[in-house]
This record gives C-alpha cells, sequence and structure tokens, in this order.
C-alpha cells in the first residue's frame, strides 16, 4: 500500500495539503462543496489575506470583504456565507471544540455534530486533519480506488499502520486519483501509475 502511494505522488506530484486547524478547515470545506479546488483555493487565499480564517477575525471582518471572498469559490455564495457565518457562532461559543474534536473518537464525533452544513464526507476529512483521527473517510472516489484494488477502507487502514500522517497522506492520493484519473465512468486504465496492481482493468474487480 505505501508503495502504491509513492507511485501516485511521483505521477501527481505535490498534493494541496488541507488546514491543520479545524476552524480553518471548516472553512475548506464549506468552500470546497460544488466546486473545483483551484476556485476553493483561490477563496482561502482571499479570505487568508483580509484575514478571516479564525472564530474570532471572520467574525470581526466587514461583510463585503468576506462576500468578495467567497464569491471567488463560485455558486451558492449566500449558502456559503450562513455556513461559514454559523461555524464561526459554534467555534465562538465551545472554545473548546478543537480539543473535543482531537480527543477520543466518540467525544469527536459528537463534537462534529456540533457544526452546521456540512456532509457527513466533508465531517469526515475535518477528523481526519482538522481531529486528527486516524481513519479514512468514506469518500467516494477514495472507495472507488480501493474498491478496484481490491480491498476495502477498514483493511487498508489496518495495512497502513493507523498512523496518522500515513493515513492523511493516502486519503489525499487515493481520493485525487478517483478524481482525476480512475473516475467511475471510463477511467483511464492506459495511464494508471496502478495499472500493474490493479486487477480492475483485466476485468478481475
Amino acid at each position: 500500500m505505501l508503495d502504491l502511494m509513492d507511485r501516485l505522488e511521483r505521477f501527481y506530484g505535490p498534493l494541496p495539503q488541507p488546514p491543520e486547524d479545524p476552524f480553518a478547515l471548516y472553512v475548506w470545506e464549506v468552500l470546497g462543496i460544488h466546486t473545483t479546488p483551484s476556485r476553493r483555493d483561490a477563496a482561502m487565499s482571499a479570505l487568508r489575506r483580509i484575514p478571516a480564517l479564525t472564530p474570532d477575525s471572520m467574525g470581526l471582518a466587514a461583510r463585503a470583504k468576506l462576500e468578495k471572498a467567497i464569491a471567488l469559490a463560485g455558486p451558492y455564495r449566500e449558502e456559503r456565507l450562513r455556513a461559514l457565518t454559523a461555524g464561526v457562532a459554534v467555534f465562538r461559543r465551545h472554545r473548546d471544540l478543537t480539543d473535543r474534536l482531537r480527543g477520543q473518537m466518540a467525544g469527536a464525533t459528537e463534537a462534529l455534530e456540533l457544526l452546521p452544513h456540512l456532509t457527513t464526507v466533508s465531517g469526515q476529512w475535518l477528523l481526519l486533519f482538522g481531529g486528527r483521527q486516524p481513519m479514512l473517510p468514506d469518500d467516494p472516489n477514495l472507495l472507488r480506488v480501493v474498491a478496484r484494488l481490491g480491498t476495502d477502507t477498514e483493511s487498508a487502514t489496518q495495512e497502513l499502520g493507523e498512523v496518522l500522517t500515513t493515513l492523511q497522506r493516502a486519503a489525499l492520493y487515493f481520493a485525487h486519483h478517483g478524481r482525476a484519473t480512475c473516475v467511475e465512468a471510463d477511467p483511464m486504465c492506459h495511464i494508471c501509475a496502478l495499472r500493474a496492481d490493479c486487477p480492475f482493468p483485466r476485468g478481475d474487480a
């Protein structure tokens, strides 16, 4: 499994890392829904320049500046603004939220329920990077890649040793591979960096 990640990293090069701070990662997830990574990153950069990537700084930022930055993420500007405003309120009301997200999984999952407007998968990405929970999210792109390799996320997690940094790297590269090459319809198996170890193109899986 580690060899597969090495091949994907050589194939795609370094991938952008999600923020480690839970609030910044919440913002990253909200901006990333229904848009492209490049648009999400443009909006994140604009918020960073305001600056507005902490609950307090975003809460104090002028609405016009926030709207202009959020608009860079594409459509659903008002929905994103409402989600971010609600997130600011939660993080400011629960000052221990970061500690709870990084505590025991049961408490982290309970704390995650306080955050509005996240999909189940977005919440799992937040737990993996912001909460530092050793897991692989049920991202459909990631699930498709591991399934075509003949395994599942539980088995892959065990094989990777439940090491946080390794699982973070695996999640990033497998999910990206699922979006870029190992797509649902007409996957580009002829250029796939994992073809030699993947049963899918031979019709065995």
